[in-house]
């Protein structure tokens, strides 16, 4: 979910990867993009989804109980954002399959020769084989989303495409798709190896909630609510296959509709938005699993095995961005569950506990409050603007942070911004207002008063 970055020259669009690839398999005598995808569990039991492992948050967990957490999940596979020496150290000897990117920053310099790759290769990643099984090597992250041009083996967001809808008028941008697309389908082909994208189905919902059924994004949707391509007389049951098959549509176009997809990153948030709740996202997230573990393959790919990567091991407390940024995680953090999951797919959904109401805070008391780093992570003048804005709203929304008020104390940018942050959502929230303010603030069930300041919960 990371953003572009200063990309290549045009000159270097395709030989990045193709220098990285050369020298991965000089250094680790594989292609690293070009394995198979098969089933291939210890004691026959079939892996479950991969999970991407961010590590943008304080005090997580060591990467040796963080590779114990994966594997008590089920995770069938993990994708790294940087060749972390610790965290490969750790999944040295456990068998599970590694994907690790590239940053984007490196992109550039790495694109400068092909000594700069291999000096790259045999510093990051050859000191670890074989004890780590590093499967794939991804070249960057959503490179393409704020129009880029890098052609390197990457993940690409759907945002690289200029139509998705219906499924079979896929196509990617005018600006990406000849120069940049075309010769890096045409080096997945000849590699035999993957294309990679991020496919978030709450994103699609979210911004278009009165066309699309929320059970359909979350693998539960009823008959009716299941859609026929007029193009290609396909019937989708759920938005991811949707999403993908949009994609393999656009691959076609360009004359390479045979490359293999994989799912780099997919997911539901948990807090932070519309939507975005405990129930929500369990239920997506194990719906996958059990759906790829079964059926796996899209309408236009029926039986096609893909590798997926759900997102993510943790709720990273230092993402920037809107609310739901910091709420993809299985994890909290302190190794806590967000919710009771088994990536195999092999758990019946009846042996599951309960879950929590789905609306946006799981909890029947919930507060609204400047999130966790959010003076870290955005500006005085940020936070100031959103507690000017909250103010503003409503009849007496910050009366209780004015001098003499109970709230006043402590007279701090921090304390005021939770205070009207909460005080705005109580009064709008059942009128669409929102806790997010930009990603500045975010849900919690833990009562924020102090003394003799109260903070309305969404119980008063």
């Amino acid at each position: 979910m990371a953003g572009a970055t200063v990309a290549p020259s045009s000159s270097h669009r395709a030989v990045v990867v193709l220098l990285l690839a050369a020298a991965l398999a000089c250094h680790l005598n594989i292609v690293a993009v070009a394995v198979k995808p098969e089933c291939s569990c210890p004691g026959g039991k079939c892996r479950g989804l991969g999970v991407n492992y961010g590590t943008v948050a304080d005090d997580l967990p060591s990467a040796a109980r963080s590779v114990q957490l994966l594997r008590a999940a089920g995770a069938g596979a993990v994708k790294i954002y940087d060749a972390n020496p610790g965290i490969l150290r750790a999944l040295a000897g456990t068998g599970l399959p590694v994907a690790i990117m590239v940053p984007n920053a490196a992109i550039p310099s790495l694109a400068s020769s092909r000594a700069a790759a291999e000096d790259w290769v045999a510093a990051n990643l050859a000191p670890h084989s074989p004890a780590t099984r590093v499967m794939y090597l991804l070249v960057g992250n959503e490179v393409l989303s704020d129009g880029a041009a890098a052609g390197s083996t990457t993940t690409l967001a759907m945002g690289a495409l200029s139509a998705s809808y219906p499924p079979s008028a896929g196509a990617f941008r005018d600006d990406v798709a000849g120069d940049v697309i075309r010769p890096l389908l045409r080096f997945l082909k000849a590699t035999r190896s993957f294309y990679f994208v991020d496919a978030y189905p709450y994103f699609a919902w979210a911004a278009n909630r009165d066309a699309i059924s929320l059970d359909y994004a979350l693998f539960q949707g009823a008959a009716s609510s299941h859609y026929v391509d007029p193009g290609t007389g396909h019937t989708y049951t759920n938005l991811l296959d949707q999403m993908l098959d949009a994609v393999v549509a656009a691959m076609g176009k360009l004359g390479y509709g045979d490359v293999k997809l994989a799912v780099a990153e997919t997911g539901w948030p948990s807090a932070g938005g519309a939507g975005a709740n405990v129930r929500n996202a369990a239920t997506y997230n194990r719906n996958l699993a059990a759906r790829m573990s079964k059926n796996p393959g899209t309408p236009a790919r029926p039986g096609a095995k893909m590798p997926v990567f759900l997102f993510s091991l943790y709720n990273e407390d230092q993402k920037p961005g809107a609310g739901t940024e910091r709420h993809w995680g299985l994890y909290y953090p302190n190794q806590t569950k967000v919710y009771e999951i088994d990536l195999t797919g092999q758990r019946s959904s009846r042996s599951y506990p309960p879950l929590p109401p789905a609306d946006d805070t799981d909890s029947s008391a919930a507060w609204c409050v400047l999130a966790a780093g959010g003076g870290k992570a955005a500006d005085g003048k940020a936070v100031q603007d959103a507690l000017d804005y909250a103010c503003q709203q409503g009849s007496g929304t910050c009366d209780a942070i004015q001098p003499g008020g109970a709230c006043h104390e402590p007279d701090t940018l921090d304390a005021h911004a939770s205070y009207a942050f909460n005080s705005y959502w109580q009064q709008f929230r059942n009128r669409g207002g929102t806790c997010s303010f930009n990603g500045l603030a975010e849900t919690t069930t833990k009562d924020p008063s102090y003394g003799s300041c109260k903070f309305l919960s969404s119980e008063d």
